[in-house]
């Protein structure tokens, strides 16, 4: 197992978790339960992800790269199915689920 990202959050860490599971990379979270004990710990504690294959890590870093560059890229778009106005990192219209195009 090897240290693949460290998260600013519980919640970024689950989205790259969930992200990277779409492509078929396993991963583990530590560390997201230790803000519950901030008064005992360093208020510096972030979730780290580890890939559990070695052979997946820089497949890993480069998809997080990616969903990163992914995350705020792109211009407001509109849905070719149902002409609903989209912000631009999404790929999914949130009215009608279509593909942008």
């Amino acid at each position: 197992m090897k240290e693949l990202y460290q998260a600013r959050d519980p919640v970024e860490a689950q989205l790259l978790k969930d992200f990277l599971a779409s492509y078929h990379i396993e991963t583990v979270t530590q560390g997201e339960y230790l803000t519950g004990a901030a008064g005992e710990l360093s208020a510096l504690q972030f979730p780290v992800i580890w890939v559990t294959d070695d052979r997946d890590v820089q497949r890993g870093r480069e998809l997080i790269g990616f969903f990163f560059e992914q995350e705020s890229a792109g211009s407001p778009w509109r849905c070719p199915q149902c002409d609903e106005n989209n912000e631009g990192q999404f790929h999914l219209c949130w009215q009608c689920g279509a593909n942008r195009e």
